[in-house]
């Protein structure tokens, strides 16, 4: 009996891996879903190219100025305030109706100033702006179920304008700065 040497080793068929990897390839890209980030709706002004800087006057009492430092310490008209506090504060002061000295003349003249320092983390900043928001939001939503009966989000949209024109949202968003540790030393 002889015995072959040179065995051939067998060989696997692999012309059809390209194939399946292409398939694969392709099944996790059609299945695999992208994370969009969103951001916070704002309308912006337009822009008005060489346009001089316009002072606006503004009764005092009709801003309300709240300052996140960069301790994300929250003040609201130079007193450290807590952000469970802040909507119901923004509501007061919108709603006013020149009852309280110390808060706006009305809905429509009522402006909330925020102001950040560049060291404010983005989470204290979302947390305070979602308190304006719904501060807005709740104040929209009373007046329409006392004016038409039915919430806010079920209006038309002459209702909703109507509602929108009496409870403006006047954000005003300064530039941060570097006011560091306003609102008390360490």
């Amino acid at each position: 009996m002889a015995r072959k040497k040179d065995r051939e080793i067998p060989e696997i068929n692999a012309s059809s891996m390209a194939d399946i990897a292409f398939l694969l390839l392709i099944f996790f890209l059609v299945t695999t879903t992208m994370d969009i980030d969103k951001g916070i709706i704002v309308t912006l002004p337009p822009y008005l190219p060489d346009q001089e800087e316009i002072e606006v006057k503004l009764n005092q009492r009709n801003v309300l100025e709240i300052l996140v430092n960069a301790r994300d310490q929250l003040l609201v008209e130079g007193e450290l305030a807590d952000v469970s506090e802040l909507k119901e504060l923004c509501m007061k002061h919108v709603d006013n109706n020149g009852i309280d000295p110390e808060f706006s003349d009305s809905p429509q003249d009522a402006v909330v100033s925020l102001q950040n320092d560049k060291g404010t983390s983005y989470n204290r900043y979302i947390e305070v702006y979602n308190e304006i928001r719904a501060a807005y939001n709740q104040l929209r939503e009373n007046r329409a179920k006392q004016q038409f009966g039915v919430s806010y989000e079920d209006l038309d949209t002459a209702r909703l304008k109507e509602i929108k024109r009496y409870y403006p949202l006047k954000l005003s968003e300064a530039d941060p700065t570097d006011f560091g540790n306003a609102g008390g030393g360490e």
